[in-house]
């Protein structure tokens, strides 16, 4: 019983909750502690909402919902850029037992008939935007019962969010389960019980993860995942103000809020980036930490807005690598900033695998992505042989820990775990002397656009559909903002004449906007594959060199 010298151990922390708790309660009663005191900041209009009210209006959703017959086995959706209703929606549903799924409102039709097609929600709460963009496709899904609108505008056959998590006496007919009516103004959480769940197993969130098949994947985190993520040591200082534009339909934005929640720190947050009001936002609230992913740092380096930054003393960055001149040219255009802090995770590791933390902020390394997170385990394994591996030796990354994904939705868990439990990342990594690790490739084919996980078979899968296309292959380029953007090779139906001009504007007809074939169209004789018909696309990136060397 002895621990195995060759895996990197997380510190062991004693988890403050039982395993059945729900992810909700955990939640709850800790922000209903901090009272008065603001948790969400809209930047651009600058409207506040406290800890106790986003508590009032997800324990008043939560009795709505469960009077609609919402509870345990029931997924419900949420389709929404970052608004003020996100959080109390998400914590809301939770309460009921039932499990939450958010979706990327930027999603096509196709696109959002395919995730949706995974969790099959019930009820569906949308933002007006969003609601505008599918609201022809919501009438195609056979699943869905009720939407759900954010704002005050009604819709024909919509629910307002309003009107459902208004307090509990404004209710009409509401009254306890022992049938007495309620006398008091308000909810408080002592009157509040949210439905028991089985913390380890139950799934409470279902977000969407791109995987090598091309199509998104439903990765299923319990409560306790959850849980976990929120336990670990804090990545920045929940004292601090916070700037956050991450969507949080998105793990690294939902769940990174949802940490600085936990302990009581302020989120001002944005739903859409531009560089100069970001800038006017950090003077404006004097922010001292921000949450971004590498093309923000660069947009914000690359700006000539004359705003005052001096307050910002750390940033962290997630979702793509971070190239180390773009980190000396923040460094430049923030006076104070202490650090520069970086991590490694996934959606199916519920955010993060490692991190720096603002408390080591003078311990990171160039071109590292911390120590690995508390109560979790990583090893490092050869490709091929799968012997456990040693400092300073690359191989594949797996990870075991309370944080790790359940599985993908109806997909066998054994196709992703290794018979230690391990869940197999398919990126390439290793470790140092000092147990600091680093990121060196992905064996996953995935193209990491601005964060975005785009998988080539996808775009591949459209390509094909075109009459004039015989044959396609895709992969990433180096890109200066967007970190890789995709390259489509293509193969000539015959007598065909088709364009790149035309071949982009028809993926761009059918997928969203991270998949845009932003890398340029070369046409090619033939796709080179493998005697199977994988398509290799090692070649194809070496067909990418060869040609930028001419």
């Amino acid at each position: 019983m002895l621990r195995k010298p060759n895996y990197v151990y997380g510190e062991d922390t004693l988890l403050k909750v039982p395993m059945p708790l729900n992810f909700a309660k955990y939640v709850l009663r800790q922000i209903w502690s901090y009272k008065h005191g603001i948790a969400l900041i809209n930047g651009k209009t600058h409207e506040k909402l406290t800890f106790r009210d986003l508590a009032k209006s997800a324990m008043n959703l939560a009795i709505s919902l469960n009077r609609m017959g919402v509870g345990k086995g029931d997924v419900i959706a949420i389709c929404s850029e970052n608004r003020q209703e996100f959080f109390s929606t998400l914590i809301g549903i939770i309460c009921t037992g039932a499990t939450v799924t958010c979706v990327n409102p930027a999603y096509t039709k196709g696109e959002l008939k395919h995730v949706l097609g995974i969790s099959k929600p019930k009820i569906i709460f949308y933002s007006p935007v969003a609601y505008k963009t599918h609201v022809k496709t919501l009438e195609t899904l056979p699943y869905l019962q009720k939407l759900v609108l954010f704002g005050q505008e009604r819709q024909n056959n919509t629910l307002l969010y309003e009107e459902l998590a208004k307090p509990v006496h404004q209710i009409k007919g509401f009254a306890t389960e022992d049938g007495n009516s309620v006398n008091q103004d308000e909810i408080v959480l002592e009157n509040f019980a949210v439905v028991d769940v089985m913390g380890q197993t139950d799934t409470a969130v279902i977000l969407y993860s791109s995987g090598t098949t091309g199509l998104p994947k439903g990765v299923m985190l319990t409560h306790m995942n959850l849980i976990a993520s929120c336990e670990a040591p804090d990545t920045v200082d929940p004292k601090e103000m916070s700037l956050h534009i991450t969507p949080w339909y998105h793990v690294m934005g939902m769940i990174g809020v949802a940490r600085i929640f936990y302990s009581g720190g302020t989120v001002v947050y944005l739903s859409k980036f531009d560089a100069d009001f970001f800038m006017k936002t950090i003077e404006a609230y004097k922010v001292v930490q921000m949450v971004v992913a590498p093309p923000v740092l660069i947009a914000v380096c690359k700006s000539q807005a004359n705003y005052d930054v001096s307050t910002v003393k750390i940033m962290y960055c997630g979702a793509a690598p971070l190239r180390d001149d773009t980190i000396a040219a923040v460094k430049q255009r923030f006076p104070k900033l202490i650090a520069v802090l970086q991590g490694y995770g996934m959606t199916e590791c519920t955010l993060a695998a490692t991190r720096d933390t603002y408390l080591e902020a003078q311990e990171t390394k160039v071109g590292g992505v911390g120590r690995v997170i508390a109560n979790n385990i990583i090893k490092i394994v050869d490709v091929e042989t799968r012997k456990i591996l040693g400092p300073n030796q690359p191989g594949e990354i797996c990870l075991k820990g309370p944080s790790i994904m359940k599985g993908y939705v109806g997909k066998d868990r054994r196709d992703d775990f290794d018979d230690e439990e391990f869940f197999r990342t398919g990126d390439i990594g290793y470790y140092d002397d000092d147990k600091y690790f680093f990121i060196v490739d992905r064996l996953k084919e995935l193209i990491k656009y601005k964060g975005y996980q785009v998988a080539p078979a996808e775009i591949e899968a459209v390509l094909l559909q075109h009459p004039g296309i015989r044959d396609a292959g895709v992969v990433g380029v180096p890109h200066e903002t967007g970190g890789e953007v995709p390259r489509a090779f293509v193969v000539h139906q015959s007598g065909s004449n088709l364009s790149e001009e035309e071949i982009k504007a028809f993926v761009a007809e059918k997928l969203s906007n991270p998949k845009h074939i932003r890398g340029g169209v070369r046409f090619v004789s033939e796709i080179p594959k493998t005697p199977s018909g994988k398509i290799m696309r090692k070649l194809l990136r070496e067909m990418v060199k060869a040609k930028s060397k001419l």
